[in-house]
């Protein structure tokens, strides 16, 4: 839960600032982790992975307590509809998360000399991928929406597990926020995604979380 002692703007901060080291680690490990692999796929992915798994902890473990650490808009709006979230302060939160995701792609492509924003060419089409985002969004939400109530505490390692499981399970690589695909779409590098393939991963997205929230949702504590 968030820091009942924390202004608005103080959240609102705080989410911004953990949903771009979220996107600062997730471009610059797939950049890196795509230099060091001489081609090697697999290897790059693995680095990635483990890379955006790690970032999860350290960033929802300090974020958490004064946010909420929800770092995607489909979790804040979940949560704003569960009753735990005032819906006034929700377009903020996800106003916050949309820019520190681009602020956060701009962070990665300065650190390796790239343009700080460029389209993506990176192709992520067909239904599959866009199945594969509903079932990575589906199983998030759902541990989100089971573990903020039940065990808050493990959240940051739940969620930063899952994800990085989620990278070599699904197709897509578990993009499984709106906010990081849209972010996604100004990287032309490892971690981007083209930018008329991003509406379908979010639309698979935003299906996965409904589909979890109308399982999960009870009534507020």
């Amino acid at each position: 839960p968030a820091s009942a002692a924390m202004t608005l703007a103080g959240r609102l901060a705080a989410e911004g600032l953990g949903t771009a080291f979220l996107l600062a680690a997730v471009v610059g490990s797939g950049i890196m982790g795509e230099r060091l692999a001489g081609g090697n796929q697999a290897i790059a992915l693995l680095a990635n992975a483990l890379a955006t798994g790690a970032a999860l902890i350290a960033i929802l473990s300090t974020v958490g307590p004064l946010s909420g650490g929800h770092l995607n808009p489909l979790v804040s709006v979940a949560l704003a509809a569960r009753g735990d979230l005032p819906w006034r302060e929700a377009p903020a939160y996800v106003a916050a998360q949309l820019v520190g995701a681009v602020a956060g792609v701009m962070a990665a492509q300065a650190m390796f000399g790239l343009p700080l924003l460029e389209l993506s060419m990176k192709g992520r089409g067909g239904l599959n991928l866009v199945w594969a985002e509903f079932v990575a969004t589906f199983g998030l939400l759902a541990l989100v929406l089971l573990g903020s109530r039940r065990r808050p505490e493990a959240l940051p390692y739940t969620v930063a597990a899952y994800i990085t499981a989620a990278y070599w399970f699904t197709a897509s690589t578990s993009f499984a926020n709106p906010a990081v695909t849209l972010a996604r779409c100004f990287t032309d590098s490892f971690a981007g995604i083209a930018w008329n393939h991003a509406p379908g991963f979010v639309l698979g997205q935003i299906a996965g979380g409904a589909a979890a929230f109308l399982l999960l949702r009870d009534k507020p504590s």
